[in-house]
């Protein structure tokens, strides 16, 4: 590409290699969650939330379990006070959640927001100042220590004001623009911050490291809180925050290598909603936790319940192959992927595994609100044999036998491909009913009697073209008697009867179904499946279906008996 010159590294790495973060395999506990959805998130749509969708965005993210939500910039719009005064004054944030409001370093802002927050029970203050070189040069064109100057100041009166304000309420900072400042400046100024909080063991501070936009691959992220965590000052009674955005692709990446880097709180947003291409997905990053066997301490078991109220309020959309949330990240269409977590799932019921280990899917889909049945495997053209069965037998209970899979797996697939669209498992259903359950074509099987249960002698009745007709048979069982019948009367050869049978509920009613296969003289399988009330009857039919898509698939003459007004089928 052209012009690749003109972008420059705009990251600082730690003036010391800071890798201890490399070392560690897995994150082990759950970070302090904050979301920003309400303020970070908000200011990012198109048409920003009312104050009622706020209130029931707000009750949604307690749900959760959320217990630090930024609720806004009070002192920015009369909607984001309203908001706040509405929480307070109404009682609306329970006990054990804590409320966070943004400000600027600004005498006039920081007042406001303190008065917006009179009688809040636990509220942290979100003061920030930006502290990059390009900030620094081109937007407030101020030095260094001008910049730590704004950032003492802000600190000072957060303190004076919240002395003479109601309410319980902790201190925040964040250096703006973290990612893209120099490592040493941002450890200044952060300390010379909190040599005006002192923080201690029962009054800790929150410092709160934003990748603002995101310039680096998630190592230098790390290495950055690694060194941050190291050298600031009052560390033990600092609470080292995340706040990763996404320019790069790469904020889920951030915040996991920022927590085993030290941080030990994280700033995002439900399904990654934010400025640009958005915050740090907190739902993504929670559920990365529960994959590997830890709480992430979020209620996440009903997902399309949150994601319904999300896309309701924000007007944003969740994508269908975004991790974990997206309508689509548990299907398989693929007809090995299909097949391989049909088995799976299969192989979990039969030895009652304790541990999650089917293949392609790396969480259980119900233990967040999803469903096997639509869900997980869904049929277009490029399904195959295992997906298709899986379909039948878990929608349907049809059990067929493994080789009969391959023969309706084409049917539905031909089906689908033709059609050129996905088949919901009604139309897969109707596609087997009507391809191999009960065929009457050309032959309609009427009835059967036996005249000696030593020998096996049956009388079959067929109906041909409405013209009723009888057949004598011997086997060594009904089945093969009613078989040979077929063959030596009306000269039908095949060999290999394969023949299955189960129950089928259907309803209220327990039918049974049979599945019996037959091979032609050249040496291709026809299947054909049966049902009835009694077992018996279901295995003739099934026979005859499996025989009549032989006979009409391969043109076979019947002898003494005209099929020519018959519909071959397919």
């Amino acid at each position: 590409m052209k012009n690749v010159g003109k972008y420059a590294r705009g990251y600082f790495m730690p003036p010391v290699k800071s890798m201890k973060w490399a070392m560690k395999e897995y994150i082990t506990e759950a970070p302090v969650w904050c979301s920003v959805d309400l303020r970070d998130g908000n200011q990012a749509l198109v048409v920003p939330m009312t104050l009622e969708e706020k209130l029931e965005y707000f009750q949604m993210l307690v749900s959760i379990g959320f217990k630090e939500i930024e609720v806004g910039f009070p002192a920015a719009s009369e909607t984001e006070y309203a908001f706040l005064r509405t929480l307070i004054e109404e009682d609306l944030i329970p006990d054990d959640v804590t409320i966070q409001v943004l400000t600027q370093s600004r005498d006039h802002i920081i007042k406001k927001t303190f008065e917006s927050l009179k009688g809040a029970k636990n509220a942290v203050v979100h003061l920030y100042n930006s502290t990059s070189v390009a900030q620094r040069e081109q937007v407030f064109k101020k030095s260094k220590k001008e910049i730590i100057d704004i950032a003492v100041t802000g600190a000072n009166l957060l303190q004076k004001y919240a002395s003479e304000t109601e309410g319980n309420f902790k201190f925040q900072y964040s250096p703006e623009s973290f990612t893209s400042t120099e490592i040493e400046f941002a450890l200044d100024i952060c300390n010379s911050v909190l040599d005006v909080w002192k923080p201690t063991n029962d009054s800790k501070v929150i410092i709160n490291l934003p990748a603002t936009v995101s310039y680096s691959m998630p190592h230098v992220y790390a290495s950055q809180i690694e060194y941050m965590s190291d050298h600031l000052s009052y560390r033990e009674n600092v609470i080292l925050s995340v706040h990763p955005h996404n320019d790069r692709g790469t904020g889920v990446a951030d915040a996991e290598l920022g927590i085993l880097a030290g941080a030990e709180r994280v700033e995002g947003t439900l399904f990654g909603n934010g400025e640009r291409t958005g915050n740090v997905d907190i739902v993504t990053l929670a559920l990365n936790m529960y994959s590997h066997g830890i709480d992430p301490l979020l209620k996440l078991d009903n997902i399309r319940e949150i994601i319904s109220v999300y896309e309701q309020q924000t007007k944003m959309k969740v994508y269908e192959r975004h991790p974990y949330a997206g309508e689509l990240v548990f299907t398989a269409f693929s007809g090995s992927h299909q097949d391989a977590i049909a088995k799976g799932m299969k192989w979990r019921e039969e030895k009652d595994c304790d541990q999650w280990t089917v293949p392609y899917l790396p969480i259980d889909p119900k233990d967040i609100g999803r469903e096997y049945e639509g869900d997980i495997i869904r049929i277009n053209s490029q399904s195959g044999k295992g997906g298709i069965g899986y379909v039948l037998e878990q929608k349907f209970k049809f059990d067929l036998p493994k080789d009969m899979r391959e023969s309706v797996g084409y049917s539905v697939k031909n089906a689908s491909d033709h059609l050129h669209k996905e088949l919901i498992p009604n139309e897969i259903y109707d596609i087997f009913m009507q391809e191999y359950v009960n065929i009457k074509e050309p032959m309609e099987f009427i009835r059967f009697s036996f005249s000696n249960d030593d020998n096996f002698e049956t009388t079959v009745t067929l109906n041909v073209n409405g013209e009723m007709n009888e057949f004598q048979g011997v086997g060594k069982g009904r089945l093969d008697a009613i078989s040979n019948a077929i063959q030596t009367e009306l000269g039908i050869a095949y060999t290999n009867l394969v023949y299955k049978e189960h129950a089928l509920e259907v309803g209220s009613e327990s039918q049974a179904v049979s599945y019996v296969g037959v091979t032609s003289q050249n040496g291709t399988v026809y299947w054909g499946c049966g049902i009835d009330v009694d077992i018996m009857t279901s295995s003739v039919k099934a026979l005859f279906s499996a025989v009549n898509k032989l006979v009409a698939s391969e043109g076979i003459e019947l002898n003494g008996i005209s099929t020519s007004k018959t519909t071959k089928h397919a």
